[in-house]
């Protein structure tokens, strides 16, 4: 049984830290706009701004070193490997704010409700670009 548990991890190791660190990079997301957002007192546009520039940063040293296991340190990789996660980050970032902006400036539902839907569907994004453009596998 043992055998047949590390064969199945093995075979879906990828997708397994990479819900494990997209897991804790919605954490860091959320938790970053609810403290700006509530204690702080920030608006939803600011408090979604900052907790996607946290979760960024937290994501592609994750998604880098434990999920695709990029070992290149080469300033050419890492450079070419981090433009192109900000830049789709960038992309699912604007689909996020502006899905809070609607949802919650607009139509007055629940913040953190939507923030929670809102990052189930940037997760997703975000693993087909980090697999099939950032960190392919050559």
């Amino acid at each position: 049984m043992s055998k047949r548990l590390k064969a199945l991890y093995q075979k879906y190791r990828e997708m397994l830290s990479y819900l494990f660190f997209g897991g804790v990079t919605t954490l860091v997301n959320i938790a970053c706009y609810w403290l700006c957002a509530h204690p702080l007192g920030l608006g939803t546009v600011p408090s979604t701004v900052i907790a996607w520039v946290a979760g960024v940063a937290f994501a592609f040293w994750s998604n880098k070193l434990f999920v695709f296991q990029s070992r290149s340190w080469r300033r050419n990789v890492v450079v070419r490997e981090a433009a192109s996660f900000v830049a789709a980050r960038a992309f699912s970032g604007v689909l996020d704010l502006a899905f809070m902006w609607v949802t919650v400036d607009l139509a007055h539902w629940n913040d953190l409700c939507m923030k929670i839907i809102s990052n189930v569907i940037v997760v997703i994004l975000n693993y087909l670009f980090s697999k099939l453009l950032i960190f392919k596998k050559k």
